[in-house]
């Protein structure tokens, strides 16, 4: 008999994770469990599979060596029945434990379950503090008015942080330096190579169960390239602090055909796991600013990304939930076309932005959010069959953070609770920002017929389509109002060419 089992999940790879923090090596056991039911509740990228495995088994390495009690059931145990719940009903008969200790998930899905947990023994859930703002925090916020808009929320936690701060107000003299980071990327931009990390032999042995057992699921898996360990995962960010950040700022909506990374992070899959934490990134970003190795903004830019959007997002999520996924506010109920799994199309933003998703399991957030999650919203996609598909194929992708993103910032399905207009956009943008558009069988400037680019009829098909409910938003004003001034024989050609599109998907 032990005194606790200490129930760590698969994004919880953090020592100093709530759950761990009062662990005593004599008489308490670690349990972690391999579960294929976890990596089939969506079909999950091969690589993110292995990325999440692999991360586990180098975590209960580290805990070995520091010499602690882990109780490890892998996924090709011939007795692992492949359940979360299951194997911890099992692991409660090898070691009776007076109590189970569990860090709250970050799943909705898994919380219901967790709920259950205790039938085995009592059991303790710890809250997850590895994040700025507690679910119970951004709640009292959420009461208080405060997380209406990602912005003042942001404003607020950078006040209670201190993060780019100048006494009372931000570094900088604003709190945004959003407009000064929409810049396209100069003809012969040369973006630094990136610090990818080859697979140990423990990682390889991950890649070889991956392909037996995952092998018709979405993506390549290899060339494998993700940090498994907290000390790789601290080598790729200081890669990216010293390499990449300086630039970040000016080209982050950037797009480039061949260039997969350019100057972003690559670090989300590692704090979404937990082998980096939000406070040591924003912490080393802020120093950058401060020692004038990088702008300011670039360093309120990605400190944006992480105290404001990551955390604003997961407060949505647990306020919300479960009722948030259900709505559809825009009655988008197309099928998912299947050009989102094979990548095949004429249109070459889309080619490009689906071959790096199958490539690495990753895609950056303009890539996502202006190309392929443009097309869905354009398009008319329900809601959950693209969520799903966000969920499968991103490494970093997780449902408290990927599910308010697609369902609230790409589909607009919440309403405008995420953010205040739909993110629709024609193919002009996609031209503004990238290279994607040359030699692409479609042409931005064309707005009908066969070389038209179809976002260009799509957009304008959408704003058709949702008018009822979209006209009434004061910032969707200018474009009714050059819709209002189209004849009516134009519009009728927009959407016959949206419909003969459509159809063919």
């Amino acid at each position: 008999m032990i005194r606790q089992l200490h129930f760590v999940l698969g994004d919880q790879l953090t020592r100093d994770l709530s759950a761990l923090r009062d662990i005593d090596p004599v008489q308490d056991v670690v349990l972690m469990v391999e579960a294929a039911a976890e990596a089939r509740n969506v079909p999950h990228h091969k690589q993110k599979i292995a990325f999440v495995i692999s991360a586990m088994r180098h975590f209960a390495d580290s805990l070995r060596a520091e010499g602690l009690r882990v109780d490890y059931v892998r996924m090709d145990d011939l007795d692992n029945q492949q359940d979360l719940s299951l194997e911890l009903a099992k692991a409660v008969q090898r070691h009776r434990p007076n109590s189970i200790v569990a860090t709250e998930p970050s799943e909705w899905r898994v919380w219901q379950t967790m709920q259950g947990w205790d039938a085995c023994a009592p059991l303790e859930i710890r809250e997850d503090d590895r994040f700025f703002c507690s679910r119970s925090d951004f709640a009292a916020l959420a009461k208080a008015r405060k997380t209406g808009r990602m912005e003042f929320f942001y404003r607020e936690m950078r006040r209670r942080t201190g993060l780019l701060m100048r006494g009372d107000g931000p570094e900088g003299g604003q709190w945004n330096f959003d407009p000064e980071n929409r810049k396209a990327l100069p003809r012969g931009a040369r973006p630094p190579e990136r610090r990818r990390f080859s697979p140990d032999a423990i990682t390889g042995e991950v890649l070889t169960l991956v392909g037996a057992r995952f092998g018709t699921h979405f993506g390549d898996l290899n060339p494998f390239g993700w940090a498994v360990t907290r000390e790789d995962a601290l080598l790729a960010l200081d890669h990216f602090i010293t390499d990449c950040l300086p630039t970040f700022g000016d080209y982050q909506d950037a797009m480039k055909a061949g260039e997969d990374f350019l100057y972003h992070s690559l670090i989300s899959p590692y704090l979404n796991v937990g082998l980096l934490t939000p406070r040591e990134v924003c912490a080393r970003a802020e120093t950058a600013y401060q020692s004038g190795d990088a702008p300011i903004n670039a360093v309120e830019g990605f400190i944006r990304q992480i105290l404001g959007w990551r955390e604003f997002v997961r407060g949505i999520y647990w306020t919300e939930m479960p009722q948030y996924a259900l709505s559809n506010h825009l009655n988008a109920t197309r099928d998912l076309p299947a050009l989102y799994w094979t990548g095949q199309t004429q249109m070459r933003c889309m080619a490009e932005c689906i071959g790096t998703t199958r490539r690495h399991a990753y895609a950056h957030h303009i890539q996502r959010l202006m190309v392929t999650g443009n097309f869905a919203l354009l398009a008319g996609v329900e809601p959950s069959q693209i969520e799903e598909w966000y969920l499968a194929v991103y490494a970093d992708a997780f449902e408290w953070v990927e599910l308010p993103n697609v369902h609230g910032m790409v589909m607009h399905a919440d309403g405008g609770r995420m953010g205040s207009k739909p993110y629709a956009a024609s193919g002009a943008y996609i031209d503004r920002m990238s290279d994607y558009c040359k030699g692409c069988a479609y042409d931005p400037k064309v707005k009908l017929g066969p070389k038209a680019c179809p976002f260009n009829y799509l957009y304008w098909n959408f704003l058709i389509e949702n008018a009822a409910t979209l006209k009434v938003n004061p910032r969707m004003s200018m474009p009714y109002a050059t819709l209002a001034k189209m004849p009516a024989d134009q519009q009728a050609a927009i959407t016959r060419s949206a419909t003969v599109f459509l159809t063919g998907l």
